[in-house]
């Protein structure tokens, strides 16, 4: 039987017809309507409040090197761990994969254009762009010591920092985030191709999907909420301080119906990449297509539901807190769905352990024990215990940073050869992956022992029994500081030393890889030919390009010849 293998996409473009070379200057970047300029542009921008954040972390863990006073002082202190939480959470995890990944891979994935409305896309990042100056604002004037969630009274009563520049940054930011979610969602709705119906959808889409919605949903009440604030910060009206006959409990009820469906903006897109990994590096299609695709929307919806858990200690009734708590445990089971098919994917699969592929395994061991340390704080008896401890601030970060920062840097490293045109050195992209899966362990784990034991979080000074935990917790941190540093190192030398990147270095099935690496300006000279996003099968190698190629209709056997790129 003779086979037919489609030839590679025809790299017949000169290098000034890709995205990167098309146009030169500064205004053809500034005023750029192609999602995938806009997407490395937010990509630039996230990774430095990254680092930045990042960096005031690492000031906070070496004043807890010993118990007593350090190098700063208490206010100091208080301002520092309310700028990394409102910076990593406004300007990083929340942008990051829908503002930088998704905004350059979700046309392509769809076979499209550009995104259904490109100016509001590049109005979306100067809007991030904005946002992130009135940060920086209340860092250079007063800072800000509230705390990233702005708490009342304390936020619009005492404290004598620039609040209200703080919250109208993250106003600006709601805004940002609403646009793209708009954006999102008409895109996926009118532009996919034909032969692409919601269930032949790469599992990427359909989690930005359902972000997307969240976001559309629940920004506007963060919005409304902190407009109040700075009202009755401004004004002296009475909302929230009970001075002025407000409730400050109203607050938190505001703040988080947002901020608790803001976890699942922040980790949803996240899943969405480790289906994409998971699959192409396991070469094998994704175990329960439509269970994990279901389970996007069921977090999407039930993150609405489970807000209250965060109120535990405030007072209200028990049967509230009893529903909360059920809700809470609900809400973990289309998670648990979405591991055990990743597990399921894997078994008997050809398992590849290239870079991407390593983030994705320390994804699954992280957020697993991320999630799971969850279920002690949605109990209602070892809540009141663990409440305001260490205990949360290990299993928050569990969640964002072992779930959302490894899964962005995973897939960063994924499609770093589409978005770049360049190889990177695979050995040091592992090699950087080991060192934040092993420094992030020694960062984070001792603080649950230590919240166990009655840390209180947030706390300037600590008794001598927990020194040796955060002395344990803030090696890690510098040890994890310095491998997303090795990360970005290895990343930017390819620019300049990487080889040249194949249209399909993975062989991977879904749209983006039909391309050539960096994309052309208009992404696809035709409309691609849609097939199974996870039928590994339909892709095979091709000496001749040094890529995977698609295959023809007529089926073939690999042979050992066969291996893929990163073999």
């Amino acid at each position: 039987m003779t086979s037919h293998v489609m030839p590679a996409h025809s790299d017949s473009h000169s290098s000034a017809d890709n995205y990167l070379t098309a146009s030169k200057g500064f205004l053809s970047w500034a005023m750029t309507l192609d999602h995938k300029r806009i997407g490395l542009m937010y990509l630039i921008g996230t990774m430095t409040a990254m680092f930045i954040g990042g960096f005031l972390a690492l000031l906070l863990r070496a004043e807890h090197l010993s118990g007593t006073p350090g190098f700063v002082s208490h206010d100091t202190y208080n301002q520092l761990f309310t700028l990394h939480g409102a910076i990593m959470v406004f300007l990083f995890i929340i942008p990051s994969i829908p503002g930088a990944l998704g905004n350059f891979i979700l046309p392509v994935m769809l076979g499209a254009k550009d995104v259904a409305f490109p100016r509001m896309n590049l109005c979306s990042f100067y809007l991030w762009v904005f946002g992130a100056i009135f940060f920086v604002g209340a860092l250079l004037t007063t800072g800000l010591d509230t705390g990233w969630t702005f708490y009342t009274p304390y936020s619009t009563n005492t404290s004598q920092t620039n609040v209200v520049l703080a919250t109208l940054g993250a106003f600006i930011l709601g805004f940002s985030s609403i646009f793209t979610g708009l954006n999102f969602i008409v895109t996926i709705h009118t532009m996919r191709p034909p032969g692409m119906t919601w269930f032949r959808m790469p599992l990427f889409l359909w989690s930005l999907y359902a972000t997307a919605i969240i976001q559309v949903l629940a920004t506007p009440v963060l919005g409304i909420t902190l407009l109040l604030l700075a009202a009755e910060r401004m004004f002296g009206l009475g909302i929230f301080d009970p001075k002025l006959g407000g409730d400050p409990v109203l607050y938190q009820h505001f703040f988080w119906f947002y901020s608790h469906p803001a976890v699942y903006i922040m980790i949803l897109p996240g899943m969405g990449i480790i289906s994409e990994l998971i699959s192409t590096f396991s070469r094998k299609a994704i175990f329960g297509y439509r269970f994990i695709a279901f389970s996007s929307m069921a977090i999407a919806l039930l993150g609405f539901l489970v807000w209250g858990h965060h109120m535990f200690a405030s007072g209200q009734s028990e049967m509230v807190t009893i529903i909360f708590s059920a809700l809470t445990f609900s809400v973990s089971i289309p998670s648990a769905i979405k591991v055990f098919n990743w597990l399921a994917t894997m078994y008997k699969g050809s398992i590849v352990l290239a870079t991407p592929m390593c983030y994705a395994l320390s994804f699954l061991f992280l957020f697993t024990i991320g999630g799971l340390t969850g279920l002690f704080l949605g109990a209602l008896a070892t809540d009141i215990h663990l409440h305001d401890t260490y205990f949360v601030v290990a299993h928050f970060h569990y969640v964002m940073m072992g779930g959302t920062l490894v899964a962005f840097v995973g897939g960063l490293f994924y499609w770093w050869p589409k978005m770049t045109g360049k190889m990177y050195n695979e050995f040091w992209g592992q090699i950087s992956a080991l060192i934040v899966f092993v420094a992030f362990n020694l960062t984070f784990f001792p603080q649950f022992v230590m919240g166990s034991r009655g840390m209180p979080r947030r706390y300037y000074n600590y008794l001598p029994e927990f020194q040796v935990y955060h002395v344990l917790s803030t090696i890690g941190a510098f040890l994890l500081g310095f491998g997303l540093l090795l990360a970005a190192i290895v990343l930017i030398t390819s620019l300049f030393k990487g080889r040249k990147a194949p249209a399909n270095p993975w062989g991977a099935a879904t749209l983006e890889w039909q391309c050539s690496s960096p994309p052309p300006l208009a992404n696809f000279e035709k409309t691609p030919t849609v097939g199974n996003p996870y039928d590994m099968q339909s892709v095979v190698w091709d000496p001749d390009t040094e890529s995977f190629v698609r295959r023809g209709e007529v089926p073939i056997v690999p042979d050992e010849s066969e291996q893929p790129a990163h073999a």
